[in-house]
């Protein structure tokens, strides 16, 4: 058996290759969330498909709104699926670095020897 010289880098494709995968089973939160907020603006705002996939896009990449709203419906609705959105990216954006931050993590590992203590 050979002795561990040290810490090994993660090899730069696998780790994209976790993320990819995890986009893959990801993908459909992020196109039902898209969705949801197209038809919010859609079929509660009364906004044409492209504007409404533009406004539902936008609030689920963090950035906010781009039309004005004009009913108290609307309102309501679009700012719980602002809310919810906010969410969602947060568990994207998470669950997709985890892969890298893993990697930080193994490439800043030491060993700890047989009699030490972990949290020393």
């Amino acid at each position: 058996m050979k002795a561990h010289a040290g810490p090994v880098a993660p090899d730069p494709w696998l780790v994209a290759g976790h993320m990819a995968s995890r986009a893959w089973t990801l993908l459909p939160l992020a196109t039902g969330t898209l969705a949801t907020g197209m038809a919010i603006y859609h079929w509660v705002e009364q906004l044409p498909w492209p504007d409404a996939f533009l406004n539902a896009a936008m609030l689920l990449g963090g950035m906010g709104p781009v039309d004005r709203l004009h009913t108290t419906a609307g309102k309501w609705l679009a700012g719980g699926y602002a809310l919810f959105a906010g969410l969602v990216f947060i568990v994207l954006a998470g669950v997709m670095l985890g892969p890298v931050i893993h990697a930080v993590l193994h490439r800043f590992h030491l060993e700890v020897g047989a009699g030490e203590s972990p949290a020393a």
